[in-house]
C-alpha cells in the first residue's frame, strides 16, 4: 500500500490538536485509505482499538445514521470515558445536520475528530460558520506521478512507458494496480465519472438534464490549457443546438468545480501584483477521466502534460495561477508569501523557433525569483538559459 506520506505526515502533526481535520476530495481519491493508513500509525503508537470508531455513511450498514442525533447517540455511547478518541466519519455530507453531530463531538475534551467529503459544499454554509476557525481543511489528490511510479515500478516497464499510462489513464490509486487493462480501466473510470456526476453534481444541484451537464463538461476538456469563459462555452453549445444562458454554465460550472473533477486556475498579473477575474483555463482532477470524456489525440500531448503539472503544484504549492505578462503568458505562477515562482510547460523545445516563444515570457520577467521550463526532452541534468531552468518533466515530477 502507498502510504501517502504528505497527507498522513499532516494528519500525524496535527494528531490529539483541538481542531476538526476535515480531508476533501473528489471520490476514489484516497481520502478512506488515508484513514486506515492513521489507524495503522496510531495502533502502531499504542492507541487501542477500543478508542478508535470509523464510520462510512456511504455502507448500508450505517443507513441508520444518516440523522445527526442518531449518528451522535452512536458515536457518544461507543466513546471510552478515560481516555482519548479518535472518531472518523467517512462522506459525513451523507448525514443530515451532521454539523451539528460534529460540532457536539469536538467540544468532547476526549475527542479527536476528523471527517471526509466528496463536495467542497462541506466547507460551505453551515459548518463554515459553525466551525469558524476550529478546523483545519486537508485537500486530497489522487495519485502523484511519485505515487503512481513507486506502485507500478516493479511491473518492468521504463519510467517513460508508466508516464505515458499515467497520461493515459490517469491517477486514480486503484487504477495504478488494475495492469493496464485498457477495457477493465476504461469501465472503472466510467463509473467514477458517473457517480461524481449524478450524486455529487447533479443530485446535489438538483440538476435534470444530465446531457447538457455532460455537453458542457466535454467543452471544458476540450479547452484544457487555452482561457474559456462562461459566455464563449454558452455559445458554443448554442451553436450546436442547445439553448442555455452563460448564467447557467457558471452555475454548473461551480457544481462541477464544488465535487473536485474540475479545477479553475485564475489569471495574475505578475507586472500588476494582483488577481485578475476573467479568461481564467479549467483542468482535470485526472487525466484518466478526461480521457474518456473526450478522444485524446496525439497532437493534445502539451495540454495533457499542462494538466499534469497543474496538479503537481497543486500538491507543492497549494495555490497556482496562469501568468499575464502584457500580451504574453506564463503557464503557472505560484505565489506564497515568501517566493514567486514562474513555469512555463512544453512538450519539446528541441526546435529553436519553439525554445525562442517558451522562453521569451519568462526571459521579460525582471525579477529574480525561480523560473522554470519544463518539457519531455531527454536533457541528462538540465540546461540552464540566463538563470531559466530546463528540467525533463519525468524527473521534476520524481524529484
Amino acid at each position: 500500500m502507498i502510504q501517502r506520506k504528505e497527507y498522513l505526515d499532516n494528519l500525524i502533526a496535527l494528531k490529539d490538536k483541538q481542531i476538526i481535520k476535515v480531508i476533501t476530495g473528489v471520490r476514489r481519491c484516497g481520502k478512506s485509505t488515508l484513514f486506515e493508513l492513521y489507524n495503522n500509525y496510531l495502533k502502531e503508537s499504542g492507541i487501542d482499538s477500543s478508542q478508535v470508531i470509523y464510520i462510512n455513511l456511504e455502507d448500508l450498514d450505517n443507513a441508520d445514521l444518516l440523522e445527526y442525533k442518531a449518528l451522535y447517540d452512536y458515536i457518544t455511547s461507543r466513546l471510552h470515558p478515560r481516555k482519548m478518541n479518535y472518531v472518523f466519519i467517512d462522506e459525513v455530507q451523507k448525514c443530515n445536520g451532521f454539523e451539528m453531530a460534529v460540532d457536539s463531538l469536538f467540544i468532547k475534551n476526549n475527542c479527536d475528530v476528523y471527517i471526509t467529503g466528496s463536495n467542497a459544499y462541506l466547507l460551505s454554509g453551515e459548518l463554515a460558520t459553525l466551525l469558524s476557525g476550529r478546523y483545519v481543511q486537508i485537500d486530497m489528490l489522487p495519485f502523484s506521478f511519485k505515487e503512481y511510479y513507486q506502485a507500478t515500478k516493479e511491473n518492468g516497464k521504463s519510467k517513460k512507458e508508466l508516464f505515458d499510462s499515467y497520461l493515459k489513464y490517469g491517477s486514480f490509486p486503484y487504477v495504478a494496480y488494475l495492469d493496464g487493462n485498457e477495457r477493465i480501466t476504461d469501465q472503472y473510470i466510467e463509473g467514477i465519472y458517473h457517480t461524481i456526476l449524478l450524486k455529487d453534481v447533479a443530485a446535489r444541484e438538483k440538476i435534470n438534464d444530465i446531457s447538457l451537464l455532460e455537453n458542457i463538461l466535454k467543452t471544458v476538456a476540450s479547452s484544457i490549457g487555452s482561457p474559456i469563459s462562461t459566455k464563449k462555452i454558452s455559445d458554443t453549445l448554442v451553436s450546436s443546438g442547445r439553448k442555455i444562458s452563460p448564467n447557467t454554465v457558471e452555475l454548473y460550472l461551480r457544481a462541477l468545480c464544488d465535487s473536485y473533477i474540475i479545477y479553475n486556475a485564475t489569471r495574475y498579473d505578475i507586472k500588476g501584483r494582483q488577481f485578475l477575474k476573467t479568461l481564467g483555463k479549467y483542468y482535470f482532477v485526472d487525466t484518466g477521466i478526461r480521457n474518456h470524456i473526450i478522444n485524446q489525440s496525439s497532437s493534445d500531448l502539451g495540454h495533457m502534460i499542462e494538466n499534469i503539472v497543474y496538479l503537481e503544484l497543486l500538491r507543492r504549492k497549494n495555490r497556482v495561477n496562469i501568468g499575464k505578462l502584457s500580451e504574453k503568458e506564463v503557464d503557472f505562477v505560484t505565489v506564497d508569501m515568501n517566493e514567486t515562482e514562474y513555469y512555463q510547460v512544453c512538450a519539446s523545445v528541441l526546435d529553436e523557433t519553439t525554445l525562442k516563444r517558451e522562453l521569451a515570457p519568462l526571459q521579460e520577467i525582471r525579477d529574480n525569483y525561480p523560473k522554470y521550463l519544463l518539457t519531455l526532452d531527454d536533457i541528462g541534468n538540465g540546461a540552464n538559459y540566463e538563470g531559466i531552468k530546463q528540467i525533463n518533466i519525468i524527473d521534476w515530477l520524481l524529484g
